[in-house]
């Protein structure tokens, strides 16, 4: 199967870069209601993931209690606790799903590294779910 059926393509999906600030990124976050989003860099290749648990340990290892602050800190100075795993877009469903029992998303890049989209840990249940399903009808 063609892993890139379940893609949801970088235009529809919420991002950052590794050159925004805190505050950017609480921001970004709040507004897409996610709990993970991908970082970037300049030239568009996948550069990790930060999470809210990312946010709040380096919110509290910085004493920050209020967004002023925020701003002035670089998204890169926070420490994340792990990177999620991506996967080429030649993976196959095998790959995605052990990646998938670790993390919310796994991120999907081209051959030269460039973030091309998430496919989300939902829709890989979902296969496998609809797997399942099949194979009890027959």
């Amino acid at each position: 199967m063609n892993i890139l059926f379940f893609l949801h393509p970088k235009s529809e999906t919420a991002y950052i870069h590794d050159y925004h600030t805190l505050r950017q990124v609480m921001e970004i976050m709040e507004y897409h209601k996610y709990s993970s989003v991908p970082i970037l860099n300049k030239e568009g290749k996948y550069a990790g993931t930060i999470t809210e648990g990312d946010l709040l340990w380096g919110l509290k290892g910085r004493n920050l209690l209020n967004l002023k602050d925020a701003e002035e800190v670089s998204i890169l100075k926070i420490e994340r606790r792990h990177d999620y795993q991506c996967v080429s877009a030649e993976s196959d469903m095998e790959d995605l799903i052990g990646k998938a029992m670790e993390q919310n998303f796994v991120p999907v890049v081209d051959d030269e590294q460039h973030f091309i989209g998430i496919i989300t840990r939902r829709d890989i249940i979902g296969y496998c779910y609809d797997k399942i399903k099949d194979s009890d009808k027959e």
